[in-house]
């Protein structure tokens, strides 16, 4: 299937993402470990196959949006992984969060075989990757980048080539950890702000359009207020992030003390079995612990 493209991974964030290549006329052969999450692709004619290895084995370039470096590392280099079948020339967009110095092990995998690799993670969430509006962020060769810009474009309208294999990851792990670190601020300045007798609405009216609103802010505070906890990113995905953070930190020698604090707000969360709801719903954790409850 010369010029298909493969794409591995149909979740949330996956399967708006390899529908927008779709729509974009890209002939497409995917994956994934659970079979309804395929079934919108192959409405669109997409060829769905069993295993990574098929993926590359019918495609060009294959793209892996999978969760963990666990499951990317399994994708990639694994007992059916791409790496058994993708032929010299293919490129292998790994797209998901994970850790910057596996993603350079597995890229030095493939090299060896004539494979070219890129780390490509995303910004933007759910809504973003719907409407074709991601924030991509790639480390590689830049001619393997602009090999694959027409793939980008299709996905995303913020394109960035940051640096080398592993610099991608390190971009998205610094725009991730403010992120994180901000909502667990929001939450708690939701919360100071309720058990002081404040309105929540006019807190968010307020702070919106004051010094201390973000992005996160304004995302975060809106859901919290509306308790809207249903997953975009959820509390694990941020707790696996921030362990991502905080090891590569340690790696590095970089200091880092407000990713490890909030990150023990979202492993709360997790312990009181909000793991699968969005991030946003660590708000609950602090509710509790002050006995207020922030909007509904």
């Amino acid at each position: 299937m010369a010029g298909a493209v493969g794409f591995i991974g149909l979740g949330n964030m996956g399967q708006p993402m390899a529908l927008n290549l779709s729509k974009h006329g890209f002939p497409l052969v995917v994956h994934d470990i659970d079979p309804a999450k395929v079934e919108p692709l192959r409405a669109r004619g997409a060829t769905v196959v069993e295993s990574p290895t098929g993926v590359a084995a019918a495609a060009d370039r294959t793209i892996s949006m999978v969760e963990t470096t666990t499951q990317a590392e399994s994708v990639i280099a694994g007992e059916r992984g791409i790496i058994h079948a993708a032929r010299p020339g293919h490129i292998v967009i790994s797209m998901s969060t994970i850790d910057p110095l596996a993603a350079r092990r597995l890229a030095a995998a493939l090299a060896a075989r004539g494979v070219a690799m890129l780390d490509a993670p995303v910004s933007g969430g759910t809504e973003r990757a719907k409407s074709g509006e991601l924030s991509i962020i790639a480390g590689g060769d830049a001619a393997t980048f602009e090999a694959c810009r027409d793939l980008f474009k299709a996905m995303g309208t913020k394109i960035f080539h940051v640096g080398g294999l592993g610099q991608g990851l390190a971009m998205k792990l610094v725009n991730n950890m403010l992120v994180q670190v901000n909502m667990v601020a929001v939450a708690e300045a939701l919360v100071l702000g309720v058990k002081a007798g404040l309105d929540p609405k006019t807190i968010y009216e307020v702070v919106r359009v004051s010094t201390g609103t973000s992005s996160a802010f304004e995302r975060g505070a809106a859901r919290m207020l509306a308790r809207d906890f249903s997953p975009g990113g959820t509390v694990d995905i941020s707790f696996k992030d921030q362990e991502l953070e905080t090891a590569f930190a340690k790696q590095l020698g970089a200091p880092l003390l407000l990713a490890n604090v909030s990150q023990q707000i979202y492993q709360m969360a997790r312990a009181a079995g909000l793991g699968k709801q969005d991030g946003t719903a660590i708000i609950q954790v602090l509710e509790r612990l002050a006995n207020v409850k922030v909007g509904g």
